[in-house]
């Protein structure tokens, strides 16, 4: 393996968005050390890497720091569903790792309802041929998670019900939007199976991403990662989820809100970057070479690295990684993984975070670099509905925040 690039003084403030002033300050502080030479200071990456991390880590909420530029407080909003305790992540008292060995139509009932039914499917029903006509009618440049977005916005028109904040009612809605979020996108499987709603929502999920078959081994690491992601406290998309419910926005309202947050490199897009990334070692590249690129490149946390929520690693991404390594097939795929972790957990501290795990299950099922976006999606959508229901419990419009005015006089 090649020795790791070096950064220049200028690459290394971009990374850690400070001023080349601040940088040499932190030299001179022994924060960071620099190599001089006649063509100027280097900084090793995966050290610039490691502070940055520190100092994401004490900007989070839990830490010591409060996060604002004005020592003032976070903002706390209580939730009965996801607890993240002691490195671990559970929901309703129950691990999650443990609940990923349940089907996912399973665990999102009881999410919803507090029913639990071993037997649950979800169907969009009657508004789907709605959906599929506006979903077709988007340019070819139309990725999946544009397809999701148009088909809860058609499914909302085509229901008389749209505006009810009935308990049973918004359930249902957001059973039917999850299933019809699924059926909106095109089969690309190829193993002439006849699809059912019988059929478990992972299996349908998956003949829409892959084109290999879908074998009960790869099902179940694509219906466990659907659990594992519904919920993890307040999110940025589930705080604008939770915003839009307090206005008494429709489940539908809701959903768009929190996808539309969703759609972020730092949130529910970060595992395409780390699908790249994964996917330039299978290819050969030196992982060394990978990481320094990643480390310049990235606008927060190395792709798929870091969780500060999960000091000792994301429990997540171990359970996924676990499960994807029962595949044969995938042993090239988590190689990449093994030596990009190795280098960024050795030299900078970060740990594997879910977003890996979604980029190593879809490249190891030969999906597209933006599947996981669209399993991340379909899997917080019940969540956000899960925090819409317990807001619309809560006074009215009580998210709206105030703003402090710094324009002119």
């Amino acid at each position: 393996m090649d020795a790791l690039p070096r950064l220049t003084a200028e690459q290394t403030a971009e990374r850690l968005g400070v001023k080349l002033e601040t940088l040499y300050a932190y030299v001179a502080r022994g924060k960071l050390a620099r190599d001089r030479t006649a063509d100027g200071s280097s900084f090793d990456p995966l050290e610039v890497e490691r502070f940055a991390a520190g100092r994401r880590r004490r900007s989070a909420p839990g830490s010591p720091a409060t996060g604002r530029s004005d020592g003032r407080p976070l903002m706390v909003i209580e939730t009965g569903f996801a607890l993240i305790e002691d490195g671990d992540l559970f929901y309703r008292g129950r691990r999650a790792v443990d609940l990923a060995a349940e089907p996912f139509e399973t665990v999102a009932r009881w999410a919803l309802t507090g029913a639990w039914d071993a037997e649950a499917r979800f169907s969009p029903g009657g508004g789907m041929a709605a959906a599929r006509r506006a979903a077709d009618a988007l340019p070819s440049s139309a990725a999946d998670r544009d397809r999701q977005l148009i088909a809860v916005t058609a499914l909302a028109a085509a229901d008389p019900l749209r505006t009810s904040l009935d308990p049973t009612t918004v359930a249902g809605a957001a059973e039917r939007m999850v299933a019809g979020m699924v059926a909106v996108l095109p089969v690309v499987a190829h193993d002439d199976a006849s699809e059912t709603e019988d059929d478990a929502l992972a299996l349908r999920l998956h003949r829409r991403l892959a084109a290999t078959p879908p074998t009960p081994d790869v099902v179940a690491v694509l219906n466990a990662a659907l659990v594992l992601l519904v919920d993890h406290d307040l999110a940025v998309s589930t705080l604008a989820a939770r915003a839009a419910a307090s206005a008494r926005a429709t489940p539908y309202g809701v959903v768009v809100a929190g996808m539309g947050a969703l759609d972020s490199p730092l949130h529910g897009n970060a595992s395409r970057a780390a699908h790249r990334l994964l996917a330039r070692v299978v290819d050969g590249e030196d992982p060394a070479r990978v990481v320094a690129d990643a480390v310049v490149g990235a606008a927060g946390p190395v792709p798929g690295f870091g969780q500060p929520l999960y000091p000792d690693g994301d429990p997540r991404a171990r359970a996924l990684l676990g499960r994807l390594a029962a595949e044969a097939g995938a042993t090239p795929v988590l190689a990449a993984v093994e030596a990009v972790s190795a280098l960024l957990r050795d030299r900078a501290g970060a740990l594997p975070n879910v977003d890996l795990a979604l980029g190593a299950i879809t490249l190891a099922h030969g999906m597209r670099d933006d599947a996981g976006e669209v399993i991340f999606a379909t899997a917080r959508a019940v969540g956000f509905v899960v925090h819409a229901l317990a807001e619309y419990g809560e006074p009215a419009l009580r998210l709206r925040p105030v703003g402090r005015y710094t324009g002119p006089l």
